[in-house]
């Protein structure tokens, strides 16, 4: 008889099979009687209530996870990390709604309207970061066996890499950094995708019934779990110690401490998350990624410092890891922040505004949720996805016209006008009183303030105004259980003694900025966009900012990108 590979398939028959094979053959009658088929011998307290006796029920439990591990596992090929091999379980996440629902989401938003490239999705990069979160947690197991990493530490590192995107929203951060401030702006502006990420991974557990598969696996639903989820959503800097040190498992967690900073590093910034989407993002964007994270991995060692464990990497690899900031760097500046990205991002927010309260989402209870509101019920919010712009697109609603209207001018190109760009000699933010002051001059041309949109954005190392690598930990080849971080403003013996080589980095990490958009029509706006944006340079030259105005305002661009009409080449 030939079986199935995956044991939820399996008759009553196959089961029987297996339990002879295992030389289990006294508890075949008690499994007929039973009608015990492949779905039920995965449901662990259903199998302990059939096989009474624990020695038994254990070898068996030890069968069914070797079959699982042997037949259900997993090799995908990936265009980034090549053929991944993935346990069972991250197969099984995989395999449901919750995730597949990533499939629809646009990694970059609005990019994939500037770099035709850009069409790949959330699905894929929590894929390869699941992947990755392994090969690093394996690395440090291989070449630290004193620092007791289990498989099911590995496990774990695995699922929250893979399971750390699950909340976003559509088009990625459009939705929570850009439509829910607007949609709810005296709410709490604290609500990012993370939390809805937890939120969907225990919707995800429930709704699949994924306990008995996790349990198979050696994981405690109790403390494994909430050390998943604290991956998934890390606590601020400031709690990250409470957060490692507290708890009913406090001495498995202090041992264990470093594998936060696998997935979401909150202390250094430097994440298998970072790795995967430099490398898969440079790769459809057709822009060249610098970083090496394979050779941080292999040089990759956890060492003590000012007696906590930390994931350092060796001294002479400084400038590897400043590439990933210019890399990081380059991306914002050449993609993420594409003053055309912006610009769409900024009119499919506006439509999603105009729709909001007309679209409906069938959540739990068969309540209704608005397009804002489905984040507050994970039934609604899976099925929430990019393909909310093609329903209102191909809605024949009156109530959705204007929103309509306003996706139809993506797609014919008649994009915001983009009036100019201003950015501070020093570092600091625009403020609000700026901003309106800014508004009310370029008005006085049109009389339509409102119509004027201003985002501020910022280009930074990815530690604000700070050095990022001072944050990082090295160690020396000679010296491995001791770690270190590197500081320029160290004595010069103690630069040489360190190895510093942080100079390469610029002296200035940030830089803030306004873009202004004009959102009026073409053939409105024609008369007044001399004057305009005249009134734009001079406010700048008033308040000493820095302007560039129309074609000239851009950061560069990767060949291949598409044009907005009102700009030039981008």
């Amino acid at each position: 008889m030939v079986r199935p590979a995956d044991i939820k398939y399996w008759t009553e028959e196959e089961v029987c099979q297996f339990l002879k094979e295992e030389g289990l053959g006294e508890w075949e009658q008690t499994f007929k009687e039973k009608e015990i088929t492949g779905d039920q011998l995965l449901d662990l307290k259903k199998l302990k209530e059939t096989v009474t006796d624990g020695g038994d029920y254990e070898k068996l439990r030890e069968a069914i996870k070797k079959h699982m591990e042997t037949y259900c596992s997993k090799v995908i090929n990936d265009p980034i990390h090549g053929h991944m091999e993935l346990h069972p379980l991250l197969v099984k996440i995989i395999d449901t709604a919750q995730f597949q629902r990533l499939r629809n989401i646009k990694q970059l938003g609005g990019a994939y309207f500037v770099y035709p490239g850009a069409s790949h999705n959330r699905f894929e990069h929590s894929i390869g970061v699941g992947y990755l979160a392994g090969e690093l947690a394996k690395a440090l197991k291989s070449k630290q066996p004193e620092l007791d990493i289990t498989d099911t530490d590995i496990l774990c590192v695995q699922i929250a890499g893979l399971c750390h995107d699950l909340g976003h929203g559509p088009f990625s951060h459009l939705y929570d950094q850009m439509f829910i401030p607007r949609a709810f702006p005296n709410d709490d502006p604290q609500w990012k995708h993370e939390k809805a990420s937890v939120q969907m991974f225990n919707h995800m557990v429930e709704t699949n019934n994924l306990q008995s598969s996790m349990e198979l696996y050696g994981l405690n639903l109790q403390t494994d779990l909430k050390f998943i989820k604290e991956m998934i959503d890390p606590p601020k800097k400031t709690d990250l110690k409470q957060c490692k040190d507290e708890g009913p498992q406090k001495t498995d967690q202090e041992r264990r401490s470093f594998l936060y900073e696998i997935v979401s590093n909150q202390i250094t910034g430097i994440d298998v998350d970072k790795f995967d989407y430099f490398a898969r993002d440079c790769h459809h964007l057709g822009i060249k990624n610098n970083f090496d994270h394979m050779r941080f991995i292999k040089f990759a060692r956890v060492c003590e410092v000012d007696g906590k464990k930390h994931i350092c990497s060796r001294d002479k690899e400084v400038v590897n890891l400043y590439d990933m900031f210019a890399t990081r760097h380059a991306l914002h500046r050449r993609a993420y922040q594409h003053k055309v990205t912006k610009n769409i991002e900024l009119m499919i927010t506006d439509a999603f505004l105009k729709a909001d309260k007309h679209i409906q989402i069938k959540g739990s209870g068969g309540k209704m949720f608005s397009l804002s509101q489905a984040k507050d019920d994970m039934e609604a919010y899976t099925k929430l996805t990019d393909q909310v712009m093609e329903q209102i697109l191909h809605s024949s609603s009156p109530e959705m016209e204007d929103a309509r209207a306003l996706l139809q001018r993506i797609l014919t190109r008649d994009l915001y006008f983009f009036v100019g760009e201003a950015k501070k000699k020093d570092p600091s933010k625009f403020t609000e009183d700026e901003i309106e002051g800014l508004k009310q001059k370029l008005a006085e041309h049109t009389a339509e303030k409102d119509n004027f949109e201003v985002v501020q954005s910022k280009f930074d190392y990815g530690n604000g105004q700070e050095d990022p690598i001072e944050n990082a930990f090295f160690y020396t080849k000679g010296d491995h259980p001791r770690g270190f971080k590197i500081n320029r403003n160290k004595s010069e013996h103690q630069q040489q003694q360190q190895k510093n080589v942080s100079m390469y980095l610029p002296s200035v990490f940030s830089e803030n900025f306004i873009r202004v958009y004009w959102k009026t029509k073409e053939d409105e706006r024609r008369p007044h966009v001399v004057p305009v944006r005249e009134s734009f340079h001079d406010w700048c030259e008033d308040k000493g900012f820095i302007a560039t105005v129309g074609e000239t305002a851009q950061p560069e661009q990767a060949s291949g990108g598409a044009s907005g009409n009102n700009a030039g080449p981008n």
